[in-house]
This record gives structure tokens, C-alpha cells and sequence, in this order.
């Protein structure tokens, strides 16, 4: 057989063992996507529910931004999730690698990624472009729907068995309760002083219609390294 046709059976091969299984990872992290935007909404109804027995001022609600973005308002937080389009796996060092799931079948590492963001609700309201948010955790699952979650505090922790976890609802309702809770413990500081004692005129100028001056919970500050990553499994 010629050198060709070796090349050309490896590319057969690849077209199977990479292309079709990035096109069920696609696919079910879409359907998943779906999932986790009716446990949001089912979620900000019951909140809503509670609180407006409570105080009408606080706002629970949940809005579409297109097929791969959706948002929860929640009082002075906004929670955003957002799927990424593209299909990835890890570096050969990953512990990801010395999983039992994935020693057996190495396209099990292949993952969606969904994103989940913490901001403030004004950065959205006065359409503050210069506000920062916090990437609070993301979510990685395969075509079986196996996952694991990296993120800050607790999140890492608890959602790290991609060996047996399925992300089925309850999950998805645990990893946003989650979430949800710690963002709202993550409270909004004010910067050092030394670092917001100087603003361009012109930001002074449009302050006033479009509150220019960057704004976000922890603005100055870093999180130490235990609570800023998840663990590896």
C-alpha cells in the first residue's frame, strides 16, 4: 500500500473518530443549553413568586438573548449564561486524561463549554460598556452528557465527578442554585482609591449620559487562588 492511501485511511478514520463525535457534542451541548434555560426561568419564577410577597422593588426575571445567551436579572445581579459554538478538549497534561472514562474512550474528553457570568444589573440598564463581569464558572460536557464544572468558591468542588455525572435537570438546577448563590454573597466593593483618583475629561463629560466609569463587584481587587480556581479530578 502506498504512503497515499495510509494517509488517506487516517483521514477516513479521523473524519469518524474526531469530526462526527464533534458534531454530538455540538448537539447535545445545544439540547442542553435549551434544558438549562427552562431550569433558570422555572427557577426566577418561584424567586419571583417569593419575593414580590416580600418587596416589589427586587426583580427576578429571565430574557433570551438569541440561541446561545440567556440572562437572569436578580435584584442587582444579572447571571448570564452563554454556550460557546465550538467543540474542545485538553492539553495531554490534563488530569482529564487519567480518567478511567476517558483512558477507554479518548473521545469522552472531547466537551461544550457553557459559560456563566456574573454582572451588574446597571452595567446592562445604563448600558455601561466599560463595566466588567466575573466569569463565575463554566460548564464541560461531552456527547453523553458527562460533566464537570470549573469555577470559584464551592463550584469547582462539588461538580467534578465526569466519570458518573450526567447532566440531567436537577443537576443543572443544583449548578445554577449554586451560582446564584454565590453571586449574591459576592458583593459589590469599592475600588481603591488610588486607582479611580484620575478620570478623563471627556469621561466626566459624558458621565452623565452614559456613566462611563468602569464598574464591577471586585474592581481593584483579586480573589486568592483558592477561591478564584475549581479543582481537577
Amino acid at each position: 500500500m502506498h504512503d497515499g492511501d495510509n494517509q488517506f485511511a487516517e483521514l477516513k478514520e479521523l473524519i469518524l473518530s474526531r469530526a462526527s463525535v464533534k458534531q454530538d457534542v455540538y448537539a447535545t451541548t445545544k439540547d442542553v443549553f435549551v434544558e438549562m434555560k427552562d431550569v433558570l426561568g422555572d427557577i426566577a419564577k418561584e424567586l419571583s413568586e417569593y419575593v414580590s410577597e416580600a418587596d416589589t422593588r427586587v426583580a427576578v426575571t429571565t430574557t433570551s438573548e438569541g440561541l446561545f445567551e440567556n440572562q437572569m436579572t436578580l435584584g442587582g445581579d444579572t447571571i448570564v449564561l452563554h454556550m460557546h459554538t465550538n467543540v474542545f478538549t485538553f492539553p495531554s497534561s490534563h488530569m482529564i486524561h487519567k480518567h478511567s472514562y476517558v483512558a477507554k474512550q479518548p473521545e469522552n474528553a472531547y466537551c461544550g463549554i457553557i459559560n456563566i457570568y456574573n454582572f451588574l444589573t446597571d452595567s446592562f440598564r445604563f448600558r455601561r460598556m466599560n463595566d466588567s463581569g466575573y466569569l463565575i464558572g463554566r460548564i464541560f460536557l461531552n456527547h453523553e452528557r458527562h460533566f464537570f464544572v470549573e469555577g470559584r468558591g464551592k463550584i469547582g468542588i462539588r461538580f467534578n465527578d465526569f466519570g458518573t455525572a450526567v447532566l440531567n435537570k436537577e443537576a443543572m438546577r443544583d449548578i445554577l442554585e449554586t451560582i446564584l448563590v454565590y453571586s449574591l454573597n459576592f458583593e459589590l466593593f469599592t475600588p481603591p482609591y488610588h486607582s479611580v483618583d484620575q478620570v478623563l475629561l471627556s469621561d466626566m463629560q459624558e458621565l452623565s449620559q452614559n456613566l462611563k466609569l468602569q464598574t464591577a463587584k471586585r474592581l481593584g481587587f483579586r480573589f486568592q487562588r483558592d477561591e478564584d480556581s475549581g479543582v481537577e479530578f
